[in-house]
């Protein structure tokens, strides 16, 4: 006769309240060579024992608990025996597997690598997967909650009963697994958690889920392993070649849900397959080199941008599925335009389903609120210093670059990562152990992201957006840099956008706020960005904040473009700025395409095209963005006229020059030192008529004198627009190297920076 479970024991399973379900049920030798076989089953009238191979009935399974335990013995039986329950309810039966007897999934290199917080493709083991495990199909689960008393599987498959696929633990790692049998692609899924006190908490979405629910639902989604067919082999195979800083690097930021929407079918957002179809020629035939994401990854709130993620591992669902994703990217790059991803590895939000208090303790994020709450944002701050939460973003970072070919990362907030106070006041934060207030985890964390990237990302590169002046962002690790690729220049954004912003009658007084930043514009591998942020949160749109008369707001507009983008640095601008969007960006609305029937609307965006075009063939605009030799002011000081000018300079000597006329009155027979002499013809001038600007322009060839002038042996005399900026070049210079995607022959090259 068999010994009796333990009332406790039984009372225990039948409360999903045994942190070791895997020792009580499923199959079990006894000394005597028989086998012992538990099943936790509510509801369950009866069970029956049928052998896996042969389907016939084995024996049977007694009720010894009036919650739905069942036990019995078979004789003869190894415990390795194939067996699937029959099991009766309310008249009728059916035939299911036993989840509990299967083996322990996680291998021991699996469980050495997690131990020490070094599994770079940690999405592999952990979360959910289908899996066929002795010839069974089925789902394997896994997840970190080290401080749990029980976590379960808990879905629509087993009445959301938090009892029923209670998980294994490994106590060694607090990791817990189990093999759900019937489950696959497409099943939806939460986690129950019991913490320590035996508190049940709020359901937790799955962080490793690479697919969830359409927001505002909240569940995981059991995604399976891809089957798309990447087209993009080439590409992939050369980005990392191309991934320098002599390359031209010219991004458009897009918030997908606000770029263009569908009216005729209640204002919808458009889906990945409409977009690599609208979205993808329209940034390739303005000659951007790469679009850059608002953060696309699953977030619960319209409202964050995508700023507040919760699903890290899933690309959001309201634009498609995973591999509609794909598919998009892949576009992206067979157009020859990489694709970068506003990645949020600085914080995360509050929702109860999302990590915060995630086993009943702060895993995820630090105790002390000083140290794991973000005053500004309302936010969570992740834990560095724990070993397990690096590894859990720094997995995320190579899965994105590595299974979704991003082609580079740019790191949000960057400076609240820094710096232990940041935003905060005195006593509202802890000092290092040194008694500074650089967060040390952090750094270690982000030197380390970069290293991995760079080895292991197929040639996909990082910036940071970090707006102090924080040194050596952009320099390798081992020279103790933080090893991002760029920064973003955030001091020449506002130092410009200041002085641009200025009556032209009064740009005289703050002529330094645009001669400023050369002072430093070396001292990193920098990206100009006039991105979302400067035209949000009562800033108005860039257009709005030109000032004068109509026409002088898109002539100063027009003009500060051609300065920024052939200013040293890569460039960045948010979706709208393209063609004047006249209002500030609201999230939950499509950009004004209409105002594209206005010619100065439309002539902004033409303007936009010709210069990328101009970027992308003229090598002085790129080649040396990254040293100082790669620039010279040709005049800096005429503050009385307001007037810019600087030679640009290829690897091979060659140079392009750049006058900006920041007033309105036109300005003949200026005279500016140049390095050769010979003809030079206007390639560019902002105030065209094509872009609806007066049209004063240089026609023809202007020939350089032996005339020496700003320090320079010859010299050029040009009539200035107004309100404009232009770009001189030598007659017939040698072709600069072009990106793969101008040949209609060869196959796309990601000029990546």
């Amino acid at each position: 006769m068999m010994e009796r479970l333990d009332g406790r024991i039984a009372d225990a399973i039948a409360k999903g309240d045994h942190d070791d379900p895997f020792g009580v049920l499923g199959p079990h030798g006894l000394p005597d060579g028989r086998l012992l076989i538990r099943a936790f089953l509510p509801d369950a009238e009866s069970v029956a024992v049928l052998d896996a191979a042969s389907g016939k009935e084995a024996g049977t399974l007694a009720a010894t608990h009036p919650a739905g335990l069942f036990e019995g013995v078979l004789d003869n039986r190894a415990a390795d025996f194939r067996y699937r329950l029959r099991v009766g309810y309310g008249g009728e039966s059916v035939d299911i597997e036993d989840p509990y007897r299967f083996p322990a999934l996680l291998g021991e290199l699996d469980i050495h690598l997690l131990g020490e917080g070094n599994h770079l493709k940690l999405y592999t083991i952990m979360g959910a997967h289908p899996r066929r495990i002795d010839g069974v199909d089925g789902a394997a689960f896994a997840v970190w909650a080290p401080s749990a008393r029980r976590v379960s599987v808990t879905g629509s498959f087993n009445q959301w009963d938090g009892r029923r696929h209670v998980m294994r633990k490994h106590h060694d790692i607090g990791v817990w697994e189990i093999f759900i049998p019937g489950l696959g692609e497409g099943e939806v899924y939460k986690f129950e958690i019991k913490d320590r006190f035996g508190n049940i908490l709020p359901l937790k979405a799955d962080p490793f889920a690479r697919r969830c629910e359409h927001p505002p639902a909240t569940a995981s989604v059991i995604e399976g392993e891809t089957t798309y067919a990447w087209k993009d082999a080439e590409w992939m195979k050369r980005r990392a070649e191309t991934a320098r800083h002599n390359r031209p690097v010219s991004i458009y930021e897009v918030h997908l849900g606000s770029w263009r929407r569908v009216p005729e079918d209640d204002n919808r957002v458009l889906t990945y397959h409409e977009l690599a179809d609208e979205l993808v020629p329209y940034v390739r035939d303005l000659g951007f080199t790469h679009i850059e994401l608002l953060p696309i990854t699953e977030h619960p709130f319209d409202g964050s941008w995508g700023y507040q993620p919760i699903g890290l591992y899933a690309p959001t669902s309201r634009f498609g599925s995973p591999d509609d994703f794909r598919h998009f990217v892949d576009a992206c790059h067979a157009a020859g335009i990489g694709v970068i991803l506003d990645w949020v590895p600085g914080h995360f939000p509050t929702d109860t389903h999302g990590l915060e208090y995630f086993d009943g303790t702060h895993l995820y994020e630090h105790a002390d609120p000083r140290q794991g709450r973000h005053m500004d944002w309302g936010t969570l701050i992740y834990n560095f210093g724990r070993r397990e939460v690096t590894n859990f973003l720094h997995a995320n970072a190579l899965f994105w670059v590595n299974e979704y070919h991003l082609d580079g990362l740019r790191v949000d907030a960057v400076a609240s990562m820094l710096y232990l106070d940041y935003s905060r006041n005195e006593g509202e934060w802890v000092p290092n152990k040194h008694g500074g207030r650089e967060n040390l985890e952090a750094i270690d964390f982000l030197r380390r992201l970069n290293e991995l990237v760079y080895a292991e990302g197929q040639g996909a590169f990082t910036m940071a957006e970090e707006s102090t002046a924080w040194p050596m962002v952009s320099r390798p690790t081992y020279l103790g840099g933080l090893g991002f690729g760029y920064k973003w220049n955030m001091g020449w954004m506002h130092d410009t956008l200041s002085y641009i912003s200025k009556d032209p009658v009064h740009r005289r007084y703050h002529h330094n706020d645009m001669t400023f930043g050369m002072l430093y514009a070396f001292t990193e591998n920098y990206i100009l960005p006039l991105s979302h942020d400067e035209v949000v949160h009562g800033k108005g749109s860039l257009l709005g904040r030109m000032p004068g008369d109509r026409w002088q707001r898109f002539a100063s507009l027009r003009s500060y473009f051609g300065f920024m983008w052939t200013y040293p640095g890569k460039k960045l601008l948010f979706m709208g700025g393209e063609f004047a969007q006249e209002r500030e960006w609201a999230f939950a609305e499509s950009l004004d395409w209409h105002l594209l029937d206005d010619p100065l609307h439309a002539g902004v965006r033409l303007l936009i095209a010709d210069l990328n075009g101009i970027y992308r063939r003229m090598a002085p605009l790129f080649e040396k963005d990254c040293e100082p030799d790669g620039f010279r002011w040709v005049e800096c000081h005429d503050v009385d006229q307001s007037v810019f000018s600087y030679l640009r300079h290829a690897e091979d000597g060659r140079a392009v020059l750049v006058v900006s006329n920041f007033t309105p009155v036109p300005r003949e027979g200026y005279r500016l030192g140049v390095p050769v002499v010979g003809e030079w013809v206007e390639a560019l001038n902002t105030d065209d008529a094509r872009y609806g600007g007066s049209g004063v322009l240089n026609h023809g060839p202007r020939a350089a004198e032996g005339v020496a002038w700003h320090d320079l042996p010859n010299s050029l005399v040009l009539s200035l627009p107004p309100l404009g900026t232009l770009v001189m070049e030598t007659v017939a210079p040698p072709v600069a190297a072009t990106t793969d995607a101008e040949s209609a022959e060869d196959a796309p090259e990601p000029p990546a920076g």
